[in-house]
Formats: C-alpha cells, structure tokens, sequence
C-alpha cells in the first residue's frame, strides 16, 4: 500500500503540495489527475524519495520513507517501477542495453537471467524482437512500451506513470491503456497513474484523484468522477472552463 498523509511541501514561496493525503491500495489502479503544475510528478518524487515533504508523511508498505537510510531506499525503490513521460531511454544504447542497465546496476543477476528479463519483458508490451534497435527507431508509442518493458523488468510491486499517453493518437492511447490493464491483471503490481487525459484514467482507473490547490479535491470511481457535481472537478473532465470559473467563484 502507498500512503501519502498530509503532505506539505513546498519550492520557496510556492506551496505545491498543501496537505495532500492518497491511499493507494494493493491491487488497485489510481489516477491522479489535474490542472498543469498542480503537484502531480511532485507527488511521484515524494513516493520513491526523491523529494521530502516539509512536513506529513510518505509510507510505502509501511515504511516511512522519509526516515530510510540510503541502503534501505534503495531497496524500497526496487519494489517501485517508474514510467517516464517521454521514457527516458538513452539514447546511444539499444533497447536491450537501456533495459539492462538498471538490472546491471542493482546487481545479483546473471548474464543469461537479465538476457531473459529483457525478452520477456518486451514480449509483455508487445516489442518481441526490438532488442537491437535504438529509440530513435521507434515511434512515440514505441518509446513508451519499452520504457514501461524497463519498469517491469525488475518485476515490481508497484507501478508509477508519469502521464503515460501524453503526445499519442487515440490508437496509440487505446494501447497504452491495455497495457496497463494487462500489467494489474498480469503482473498483480499496483499502480498510480498522472495523466491529464480524462478518457485514459476513465479506461484504466479503480479510483480517480482530483488534485487541486495542493489537495485532493474529489476522489471516487470513475462513474462517480464521471458524474460529479462538484464544479471544478465537472469544469476539468469535462473541458469547460467556464463550470472552473464558476466552481472557483463558489470557493470565494
């Protein structure tokens, strides 16, 4: 389970997070949606410890991950899979030798046993075959299935993507979303998902999160979110910036 509890956090005078509280589940999808530059990749950093809260509390299996040493964050970190907006791939190396590279890094696997990660790890998102090509060689989409390939490949707990269909066509989209699909009913991981794209969290989610002002301003099950009356939240999946403008007058 991933726990966020009343967490501030804040970059000098801007208050990004401001009381921010989310649990996630184990075995459940939860999408974490809102305006651009609300927190959401803020909140990911927060999870794997990348940023600290100013204040409240970050737990991942019960673990406060605030209060880990270096060794036991790196552990922690390997049960979490993280899927980059744009993937992250290096360039100059194949798509086997990006995948490899974090498996080499942590250590305790052999030769022949990352040769088989690598393979069935692009198997599973549909690139069997790709091992020898650069990213520059792949689409847009492309790009993303092999970051989320280098994700899986450490066969973790938990998943977090970073707005996973930013850029893509509706097709390209439809796939992405299978995936992730395919990776809970698969893989059994977890996953947390910041998107902006109200039809993607509606596909893939168990639960939708509302970030806004620093907070969770609503969060229920797609058909609720679907069907909220809450003005700023219907403005945002909606695209109606005037029920925003509205919902932002009745605040005040």
């Amino acid at each position: 389970m991933i726990e966020l509890n009343n967490v501030y956090k804040a970059f000098g005078p801007k208050k990004v997070l401001n009381g921010f509280s989310l649990t996630v589940a184990e075995g459940d999808t939860v999408s974490l949606v809102g305006f651009s530059g609300a927190g959401k990749s803020v909140t990911l950093k927060h999870i794997v410890g990348l940023l600290e809260p100013d204040s409240g509390s970050v737990h991942v299996d019960g673990l406060h991950v605030s209060s880990l040493s270096r060794q036991q964050l790196y552990e922690m970190r390997r049960k979490v899979g993280y899927v980059f907006q744009f993937a992250a791939l290096f360039d100059s190396m194949t798509i086997a030798e990006n995948l490899a590279m974090g498996l080499v890094k942590h250590g305790g696997y052999g030769k022949d046993e990352i040769r088989e990660r690598i393979s069935e790890s692009l198997k599973r998102v549909e690139l069997e075959g790709f091992e020898s090509r650069y990213p520059a060689e792949l689409s847009g989409g492309q790009r993303k299935r092999a970051g989320l390939a280098r994700a899986i490949a450490f066969r973790p707990k938990y998943l977090l993507y970073d707005e996973p269909t930013s850029g893509l066509d509706p097709v390209t989209t439809a796939v992405i979303d299978r995936l992730i699909l395919k990776m809970r009913d698969d893989l059994g991981v977890t996953s947390l998902v910041i998107t902006h794209d109200m039809g993607s969290a509606y596909n893939v989610s168990d639960r939708i999160a509302m970030l806004y002002e620093g907070r969770v301003l609503e969060q229920g099950t797609p058909d609720e979110i679907r069907n909220t009356q809450n003005s700023i939240v219907r403005g945002f999946v909606e695209g109606k910036p005037e029920l925003v403008e509205k919902g932002v007058a009745e605040q005040t």
